[in-house]
């Protein structure tokens, strides 16, 4: 399970943002899990099963996403300027960079965005089904998930990191071999669990659902390690001092090389994905950075 090939750079984006990144809040750990279901069919969009020439016909974007993974997305209660409403929860609203991409990307194709909360997990399915018109969820494009759905461009360049605590025996890892044995765990059904397999003899714990209970895992130590956003790091070695992300030299390779963020909709809306990666291509990477910035200054504690 290979990431596809994109024309945006990772090498761009973080040599723009070096400068910027330590004073980021960089966390993904968002909000509790309140509220979270399934988009429900009587809401889906007019896209059949593998895809529709109709794309979004009622004029909405359904933008399936967590809602609880910041600074990507999460759950406020208060409508914004940065925010889009939940559909399928009632009074609550989406705000995140994932949230700003969509806005950007629905703004081009004429639509208006509405979020759409549901399980990580599910996204794939939920887009293919037309339950969803369109991903924006920290979700990385690999070949495996593309068999289902197509995916844009990168939005996002990231890694996988690893997260220990400052008196562990393996905060001063700089390679994989270095965190031989380790007891970790990453969160369920994305890269941050597929990556633990590279790691010789890792004691590998069943991944969770959402970040904040695989954050509380660490912080109990319930495990010794967590895979986590690099991007996202600064936050949360920020909000827990007794964390502190191992410095790999020699890091993850292969598929788990990079885990960069790409928005997936539908098979059969080729239009429509030039449209999107035009709209993505158009944001310079100042723009994203000044994005990425807001988000984490914003984001809940």
């Amino acid at each position: 399970m290979s990431k596809l090939n994109n024309s945006y750079s990772r090498r761009s984006f973080v040599k723009l943002s070096a400068a910027t990144v330590a004073a980021l809040g960089l966390a993904a750990c968002g909000p509790a899990k309140e509220g979270t279901t399934a988009a429900s069919s009587s809401s889906a969009s007019s896209s059949a099963q593998g895809g529709s020439t109709s794309f979004a016909a009622e004029g909405i974007l359904r933008v399936g996403m967590e809602a609880a993974y910041a600074p990507f997305n999460w759950q406020v209660s208060q409508e914004t300027e940065n925010t889009i409403p939940i559909e399928n929860v009632s009074g609550a609203y989406a705000d995140g960079y994932d949230v700003q991409f969509a806005k950007i990307i629905a703004k081009a194709l004429g639509l208006k965005p509405v979020a759409v909360k549901m399980s990580f997990d599910g996204l794939v399915d939920a887009c293919k089904s037309g339950q969803i018109d369109i991903i924006c969820a920290g979700m990385t494009a690999t070949e495996e998930r593309a068999k289902s759905i197509d995916f844009s461009n990168p939005y996002l360049a990231d890694r996988v990191a690893v997260i220990t605590k400052k008196d562990s025996k393996f905060a001063s890892a700089k390679t994989l071999d270095d965190l031989k044995g380790v007891t970790i765990m990453g969160q369920k059904s994305t890269f941050y669990d597929e990556a633990i397999e590279q790691i010789p003899e890792a004691v590998h714990k069943e991944a969770l659902e959402f970040v904040p209970d695989v954050v509380a895992a660490l912080k109990n130590d319930q495990v010794e390690a967590i895979t986590y956003s690099e991007m996202s790091a600064k936050k949360l070695l920020d909000t827990y001092p007794d964390f502190v992300m191992c410095d790999l030299t020699s890091g993850f390779t292969g598929d788990y090389a990079t885990n960069d963020d790409n928005a997936g909709i539908a098979k059969g809306n080729d239009e429509t994905m030039k449209k999107i990666n035009d709209a993505i291509a158009a944001v310079s990477d100042a723009e994203r950075v000044e994005m990425w910035t807001a988000c984490n200054e914003r984001m809940p504690a």
